[in-house]
């Protein structure tokens, strides 16, 4: 450790975001430009370089976090790098997405604020493009195999990245006319801009993967005669199958998916569109699901020039600190977070009648209300119980021009025809099986990501990637030196 008593000295600082009143009127990411370098260095000498570190354990693709942090304390960047790209492909992914699980296992935060893990990883991150030290890396020489990945999201580019450098020749198939997945159509350009996305597609191509997109396998192409084409295949599509909420009124139009409306908002960032047909410009907008979708949710109706923006969440509202009883450190605790949308959204007040922000909690929607001519009016909601029973004398109904569902996800979609035509077994929540090998129950068909664990993280899915990677090069080659961080069965710590 750099500084023995940083931690000691130092407070905890976060990269700034830009004024809520700027922000909203553009699609930049929400931090201010080239604020977090000045101030990086500091932040990781908080690092107290513990003997056994738990974030290593909170971080399942096991990043060497007290190394970089020792390293940017002492601004050497390019060993830095080294250290955080030798157990993570996409560190400015993870660094400006992931909830930091790292940070909930930090021993710093027993009795004080965690180090900024998340911050310092995508300050290498970027330091890293900048110093021309993230260079491609194409394969020495060929194993003569091929490998097709099948979907372009967090795993299958991880998978793919690293079957490449292995040798083996791999193609990626994305149904989308975009690589990239829900990074590319799911998260909105405030929270990562897509120039991040696209430098290490271009990285991979440099390295020697290729890209089939608008190819959805089993509609353009068929499962078994890919399989046919290829030594194996890494299924890494992702948990698409949305929830639903049967409710009177569900029917009524101005009703959507979260991932209807959100994708076409991200076109308009592409240039696909000028307007976005979803746009809630003018409206009164209820985004049903209090997780981070309905948080993106919130912060694209907001810049869409939103009349009223609520966002309901069946639980309660959590408090600001750890329940040690309950949810001891290092678990990932359920407190109250701030989002970069619900500041924007309490700041700007967008639901005057929200508990906080513009959620409101312990709230289950009763049915929507049409207009007559079959749109949405309003949604009646009611509070509910820790039990989720709703609670007498509650009842009230909020205006809804567009009502957004964000309420997860259930596992893959097999409305392309993949999982029945290749007759992959299916655990009993929806999932496609697969043993401790990542392998299904079709030979030389592998499964990764949330379409074989379910809905998770994206540092779960490129650790997934990865470990998905090193099975196939086993069953291809007999052995395997890649990196394998977690297996099929490991979970996140929790009590």
């Amino acid at each position: 450790m750099a500084d023995p008593k940083g931690f000691m000295n130092t407070p905890r600082r976060e990269w700034p975001r830009r004024p809520v009143e700027e922000r909203v009127r553009d699609w930049d990411e929400v931090y201010v430009p080239g604020a977090l370098l000045p101030i990086i260095s500091k932040q990781a000498d908080r690092c107290m370089d513990c003997g056994i570190p738990f974030c290593h354990d909170a971080c399942p693709l096991g990043n060497l976090i007290p190394e970089w942090n020792d390293l940017v304390s002492r601004e050497d960047w390019r060993a830095a790098s080294d250290r955080l790209h030798a157990t993570n492909n996409f560190p400015e992914f993870t660094g400006r997405l992931c909830p930091a699980p790292c940070e909930a296992g930090c021993v710093l935060a027993i009795n004080q604020p965690a180090v900024t893990i998340k911050n310092v990883e995508c300050a290498i991150a970027d330091r890293a493009w900048e110093e021309g030290f993230a260079q491609a890396r194409p394969p020495e020489r060929l194993s003569g195999k091929t490998v097709a990945v099948i979907g372009s999201g967090p795993t299958g580019l991880a998978a793919a990245q690293q079957l490449t450098r292995a040798g083996h020749t791999v193609a990626v198939y994305e149904k989308d006319d975009r690589i990239g997945g829900l990074m590319r159509y799911g998260i909105p350009e405030f929270k990562m801009e897509k120039r991040h996305l696209e430098r290490r597609i271009e990285q991979m191509r440099a390295e020697g993967t290729k890209f089939r997109t608008s190819t959805a396998v089993g509609r353009d192409v068929g499962a078994v005669e890919l399989r046919g084409r290829y030594d194996a295949v890494v299924i890494a599509t992702g948990a698409t199958a949305w929830r639903e909420l049967p409710v009177p009124g569900r029917e009524l139009y101005g009703i959507h998916q979260a991932m209807e409306y959100l994708p076409l908002a991200n076109r308009v960032c592409e240039g696909d569109l000028e307007v976005s047909p979803l746009s809630a410009a003018g409206k009164h907008v209820v985004i049903v699901g209090g997780g981070d979708t309905g948080a993106d949710c919130l912060g694209t109706a907001v810049r869409e020039g939103a009349a009223s923006v609520t966002q309901l969440d069946i639980y309660a509202q959590p408090g600001t600190e750890r329940d040690e009883e309950t949810e001891p450190w290092p678990t990932y605790p359920k407190v109250y977070r701030l989002s970069a949308a619900h500041e924007e959204a309490r700041d700007l007040r967008t639901a005057p009648a929200a508990d906080a922000d513009a959620r409101l909690f312990a709230a289950s929607t009763l049915h929507f209300e049409g207009d007559g001519s079959g749109r949405v009016r309003s949604l009646h909601l009611v509070e509910v119980d820790e039990s989720r029973r709703p609670v007498p004398g509650t009842g009230r109904a909020l205006p809804a021009d567009l009502v957004l569902l964000a309420l997860g996800f259930s596992g893959p979609d097999q409305k392309d025809g993949l999982i029945g035509q290749l007759g992959l077994e299916l655990e009993t929540r929806g999932t496609i099986a697969r043993d401790d090998g990542f392998a299904t129950s079709v030979p030389g068909v592998f499964a990764a990501g949330d379409a074989a664990r379910g809905q998770s993280l994206i540092v779960w899915a490129i650790a997934e990637g990865r470990a998905v990677a090193a099975a196939v090069d086993r069953w291809l080659t007999g052995s395997s030196r890649l990196p394998a961080p977690v297996s099929p069965r490991d979970r996140p710590m929790r009590v």
